[in-house]
């Protein structure tokens, strides 16, 4: 619980002190303040953190923030299931439940140790999961638990792996940002930073 309760303090942190001045003023988004009985239900059922405005226009928005440790790596993840859950209907995760319009992925220039060090994002992504679903359902991308430790790209098609976390409390697979960008156009990334 105090692993949750650290990513918790971090991923709040990030959001409200790097990603609503850095991402979200740069793209107009003004955020929503929601009930927090409503926005528990939609992130536990819909995979939705966070509903912005743009005008007259909801943004749905599913986010991950990352340490600087993660830096190498130059994919966003999507988890995929956690079978050790007690609850049953929560065995499948976000794959299955995702209903945000866009997914802000960002690796941090600091440590959850030490987040009050963090000023910047080293990299971030803001991502059309619209289209990332609409290339999954078509197996333009397909989830394989193949052992392999990244994407790849095979006869035009996006494959990638099923990853497991070390405590074996869920899994995930890792959707490589440059390989979609290489196949799908620039398009599908709203905003970024260092990821292309």
């Amino acid at each position: 619980m105090a692993l949750y309760l650290q990513d918790r303090e971090f991923s709040n942190f990030i959001h409200t002190n790097l990603a609503i001045p850095i991402i979200y003023k740069a793209l107009k988004w003004e955020k929503i303040i929601l009930d927090k009985e409503y926005a528990d239900e939609i992130d536990i059922n819909k995979g939705i953190d966070y509903i912005f405005k743009l005008g007259n226009k909801k943004i749905t928005v599913q986010e991950r923030f990352r340490e600087s440790k993660y830096s190498k790596y130059n994919d966003f993840t999507i988890r995929y299931r956690r079978d050790r859950n007690p609850f049953q209907d929560r065995h499948q995760s976000e794959h299955y439940k995702i209903e945000a319009d866009f997914f802000t992925y960002g690796i941090t220039n600091c440590l959850k140790s030490n987040i009050g060090s963090c000023t910047d994002f080293i990299k971030f992504a803001v991502i059309d999961l619209n289209v990332v679903y609409k290339k999954l359902k078509s197996s333009e991308i397909l989830i394989q638990d193949n052992n392999e430790n990244f994407c790849k790209i095979v006869n035009k098609k996006l494959i990638c792996p099923i990853k497991y976390n070390s405590d074996k409390s869920s899994s995930f697979f890792p959707v490589d940002i440059s390989l979609l960008v290489k196949l799908w156009g620039p398009e599908i990334l709203i905003l970024q930073k260092g990821f292309i």
